[in-house]
């Protein structure tokens, strides 16, 4: 996160019944953490860069003034000097401190690097006037001419060196105002920033329909003033009120600061123009004057440096509108790229093409048809795969509509369907309200937004809806869309006020925000009834086939600062669609040279005949019946990678016939590299691996008797749970009456879902179908990793019992898992494993009893103790009185049934024998505590 490097978002919940209530605050703990655990991180760099240098240097506080303040800054010099230089500014709430790990990569790259701490940020001194042309621009062009007279800095001519200016969001609108306003400036990357700050915090998307159609992607002809995005304004608000420390710490003021007040560090000039606004939601003309003159737009026409502006398509506070009205108004050549990350998250996207685009600006790499090339490069994200991620494109255009002889834009109409005549409520206090996105949390996967997903925070009664038919092929979106509606409203003065999304749904219902983006809009009262058009934030996004569009209008949204007062609005829904915009683009993979590819072909034509002839010349092995053989035995199994690292040492086990064998070990132990190779995936460096008796390599005959689950489900998400099933038996070339399919179907339980797509499933039916699918054909040995992964209680109780019935009749399992409880219950042995190493293996029940005592009652407890006394290797042995006197007994390195077997051979009658350890106790004391005394057959670590 740039905005503030490592401010934590905000989140205003309100009630929504219990159980959403419940969801909501699961969600706001999530935000927390992440925002504590991600922002404040900062990157450490690496690399053969110089020195790096730290120093103070003196500019004007104010114009005309006789004043100086001193900012913290630091010198970072490559290792050939002089060089070009960079000016990297960092974001609000930063300081020189969370740009260090760019800086170094910069100067890796042979760039000198200056960074700092602008005024009023971590130990630099004066106040935050938020890019402030006469102060923080001010202080950027005295740091230029203080790169000037360094003789580390490459000059284009006396007093003008070579030099660059990057940073991103406040840090990238400071790089667009420096060279709008200094010529020296020679190349500019700006990221996910603003061009105008009052309507990117007070944005108004709706506009009348007589407002001609934009020739760019999107438009930010909106009138404004609109809605406050308090969320993020109010972090804003909260990071700039905190001093920042050198080390990313709040609550480090310097000897500069003034007393500890509700503003700060923010210019006392500036925050009673911010406070009202702040607080009613609506901001005055003067604040409007002020964040204006502090933005880009007012200088971008004076900028002729090449410019590279990257802009997130996962950022809810700076949109791509932003940088698209940006790209308009540069007079320079000037680069457009969209790419998957920003405020949102996903922010670190951005640093690579920022470092190649300096380096080839400012070293001379960049011939003259690149430094005026007007390329647009953004990225498609598309469908989800089978284990939920999200699949990005890198298309490539030849321009960017709205700049030079950019190709125009492309727009197709989309009918929606609803209602006609849809009122809506805006409830007195505007609560419950909506909840659309989460600001600083990523939208593009993961926990939390598949929790907000689950949620579906439209809150009924306030929202009106339009869908549309669902496409037949997939339709890519990039731009802006844009509805015309006709809405009435009963409400008062200034208070008509609704919010725009549009969902992408899937055929299973699943509803997805592209960008986390919601339009805000206030419509003016002296236009309110008229058609107005409504332009939705801009997106980059595929739309599968099969789903289709749902624009949701709604009368609060908790992000933003909606009118407190009740009011009611009616849609016209008879004649509503959407009109779509797109760009003419390919991937970005025609930019890979043509050399490599034809190199690699004709390697891999090389390998695939080396395989074919090696084929045609080894015999198959014969496979070795030997009805007494354990189905898995491994010997001395060891896997070692170049750079020493033994994944796998010296592991040996067996698996023999009706047992389920549990192999357990924290991540990082070898379990599935040991289960990769006892299958031929890999191949090991020394020891054997046998099945069935029968050596183990690639394609030996008997993997044929093994079913496997390993590493995920291995499924076609555009097929369904039948097809992925009858594919994969047809694929092994064998009797499709010996596939067993309908007890496999039986087994899945998935009911009607079995015929839906894979893609719709959740992650737990995937689970389900990969173990159904492991266990076709019934093989004698059946390998799962993590078969319970995602499974819901009562499903895990099903895979249990399947396990159980399975080796009853003469199978064996084997299965690796972290649910030790379900390992103890379902498991006749066990296997440990911790740093690539067997540490403990055996019975279930001895691992067990021989990491704590015992429990046995008995009819004689003197006779019982005296004939335990003279047992060798058994340890103490305490008579328990009470209710049910018993004897406990720490078995030492005796067996629990050598103890029982004892007993009973010198007539003590035992009525029970019970264990007070589990074997989550016992994984524990192995694998975490040296101290441990568990017998083990293998030295511990």
């Amino acid at each position: 996160m740039r905005f503030g490097d490592k401010t934590a978002s905000r989140l205003i919940i309100v009630a929504i019944g219990r159980r959403a209530r419940l969801k909501l605050t699961a969600v706001a703990v999530l935000a927390a953490v992440a925002a504590t655990a991600g922002f404040v991180v900062l990157r450490s760099g690496a690399g053969d860069a110089g020195p790096v240098s730290s120093q103070e240097i003196s500019v004007v506080a104010a114009p005309g003034s006789n004043l100086h303040i001193k900012l913290d800054t630091s010198f970072y010099l490559p290792s050939k000097t002089p060089a070009p230089a960079v000016l990297l500014a960092h974001g609000f709430g930063g300081s020189k401190a969370s740009v260090d790990a760019q800086a170094r990569e910069l100067a890796d790259a042979g760039l000198v690097v200056l960074t700092y701490s602008a005024r009023g940020f971590g130990k630099s001194g004066g106040t935050i006037s938020i890019n402030d042309p006469d102060r923080e621009v001010a202080d950027a062009r005295e740091l230029v001419t203080w790169l000037a007279n360094r003789p580390e800095v490459t000059k284009d001519r006396p007093n003008d060196p070579k030099v660059g200016v990057a940073g991103a969001s406040y840090g990238g609108a400071l790089a667009l105002m420096l060279a709008g306003t200094d010529p020296r400036i020679d190349a500019v990357v700006a990221t996910a920033t603003w061009n105008n700050l009052g309507r990117a915090l007070f944005p108004n998307y709706a506009e009348p329909t007589s407002t001609a159609v934009p020739s760019s992607l999107t438009t930010s002809q909106y009138e404004w003033p609109g809605v406050l995005k308090r969320n993020w304004a109010g972090t804003f608000f909260g990071a700039g009120s905190t001093a920042v420390g050198e080390e990313g710490r709040s609550g480090t003021p310097p000897a500069s600061a003034a007393p500890a007040n509700v503003c700060g560090r923010f210019d006392p000039r500036l925050c009673p123009l911010v406070l009202p606004a702040l607080v009613t939601g609506t901001p005055s003309p003067e604040l409007l004057t002020v964040l204006t003159q502090h933005s880009p737009t007012t200088v971008a026409a004076h900028i002729t440096a090449p410019t590279l502006l990257l802009q997130g398509q996962r950022d809810t506070l700076f949109g791509l509108d932003e940088a698209d009205a940006t790209a308009r108004e540069v007079r320079g050549p000037v680069q457009v790229r969209w790419f998957n990350g920003g405020h949102d998250g996903g922010f670190d996207r951005a640093d690579g093409p920022a470092r190649d685009f300096l380096t080839s600006q400012l070293t001379g790499a960049a011939d003259e048809k690149s430094a005026d090339s007007t390329e647009f490069r953004f990225d498609l994200p598309g469908t989800m795969d089978e284990n939920g991620n999200q699949r990005i494109r890198a298309m490539i255009a030849d321009g960017y509509p709205g700049v030079g002889k950019a190709p125009s834009v492309q727009r197709s109409t989309v009918p929606l369907r609803g209602t006609a005549n849809q009122q809506i409520l805006r409830p007195p206090g505007a609560v419950p309200a909506a909840v659309s996105s989460i600001p600083g949390l990523s939208v593009g996967g993961g926990a939390i937004p598949a929790a907000l997903g689950s949620l579906g925070l439209d809150i009924p009664g306030q929202t009106a809806v339009f869908e549309s038919a669902p496409v037949g092929e997939p339709m890519s979106i990039v731009g802006s869309p844009t509805v015309d509606l006709h809405i009435t409203a009963r409400a008062g003065p200034g208070s008509s006020v609704l919010f725009v999304k549009l969902y992408d749904v899937s055929p299973s219902g699943r509803r997805a925000l592209p960008g986390g983006g919601v339009a805000a809009v206030r419509i003016p009262d002296d236009i309110l009834g008229q058609p107005l058009r409504i332009t939705l934030p801009a997106i980059a996004h595929q739309l599968p086939a099969d789903h289709h569009l749902e624009l949701a209008i709604a009368t609060t949204d908790a992000a933003y600062a909606t009118p407190l007062t009740p009011a009611v609005f009616t849609i016209d829904g008879s004649e509503v669609s959407l009109t779509v915009p797109s760009v003419p683009a390919v991937p970005r993979s025609r930019d890979i040279p043509l050399l490599p590819i034809v190199g690699s072909i004709a390697i891999i034509g090389v390998v695939l005949m080396l395989a074919v002839v090696g084929m045609v010349r080894r015999r198959p092995t014969p496979i070795i019946e030997g009805v007494d053989e354990p189905p898995l035995e491994v010997k001395g199994l060891v896997k070692a990678y170049s750079n020493g690292f033994r994944a796998v040492d010296d592991v040996s086990f067996t698996a023999e016939r009706g047992t389920i064998l549990g192999l357990l070990g924290p991540n990082g132990a070898g379990k599935t590299t040991t289960l990769r190779m006892a299958m031929g995936l890999i191949r090991p460096d020394d020891g054997e691996v046998k099945l069935f008796g029968n050596h183990v390599s690639a394609g030996s005959p008997i993997l044929a008797r093994i079913g496997a689950f390993v590493e995920g489900p291995g499924l076609l998400p555009h097929l369904s749970g039948t097809q992925n099933l009858r594919l994969y038996w047809a694929s092994t070339g064998r009797p499709k009456e010996d596939s067993h399919l309908e007890e496999v179907l039986e087994i899945a339980a998935l009911g009607s879902a079995i015929d839906r797509p894979v893609r719709s499933y959740s992650h737990g039916m995937k689970q389900r179908l990969a173990i159904a699918q492991a266990m076709l054909g019934l093989p004698d040995l059946l390998i799962l990793d993590e078969p319970t992964n995602g499974l819901d209680p009562p499903q895990i109780r099903t895979v249990r019992d399947v396990l159980t019935n399975y080796v009853k009749t003469g199978r064996t399992v084997v299965v690796s898992s972290h649910l030790l409880a379900e390992v103890e219950q379902t498991c006749t042995h066990a296997v440990v494993m911790n740093q690539g190493k067997v540490i403990a293996s055996g019975l279930v029940t001895d691992l067990v009893a021989a990491a704590g005592p015992i429990d046995i009652r008995v009819d004689d407890i003197p006779a019982a103790v005296d004939v335990l006394g003279e047992m060798s290797g058994i340890g103490h042995v305490v008579v328990v009185d009470g209710v049910t006197p018993r004897i406990r007994v720490d078995a030492g390195s005796v067996g629990v049934p050598e103890i029982v077997r004892i007993l009973a051979d010198r007539d003590v009658a035992i009525r029970s024998v019970t264990g007070s350890t589990r074997l989550e106790d016992v994984f524990l004391a192995l694998v975490h505590d040296p101290r441990s005394t568990v017998a083990s057959d293998e030295e511990q670590p």
